[in-house]
């Protein structure tokens, strides 16, 4: 069965756990900072956005969620990781 949707009813299953990476970063870093690092690395992405992603609002395309790993400085399945 194909499945759109995370187990909790998201749209994304990396949304908390970028929440968790940004609010244990070194410098404080939030959502805006972090859209900021996304934007200087060549995503089109605003703070509504992160928010949206971090609730699990927004789905995350494939592209997003690569830079969105290497901005955080984690592997791909530190991302999917419970």
């Amino acid at each position: 069965m194909y499945k759109n949707k995370a187990g909790d009813g998201g749209n994304n299953i990396c949304g908390q756990k970028i929440r968790e990476i940004r609010e244990k970063l070194p410098e404080k870093t939030s959502q805006r900072k972090l859209a900021d690092m996304l934007q200087r690395a060549g995503l089109d992405i605003d703070k509504n956005a992160v928010q949206r992603i971090e609730s699990g609002k927004r789905f995350v395309t494939d592209i997003e969620f690569k830079v969105i790993a290497e901005v955080l400085g984690v592997s791909y399945q530190e991302l999917l990781d419970d």
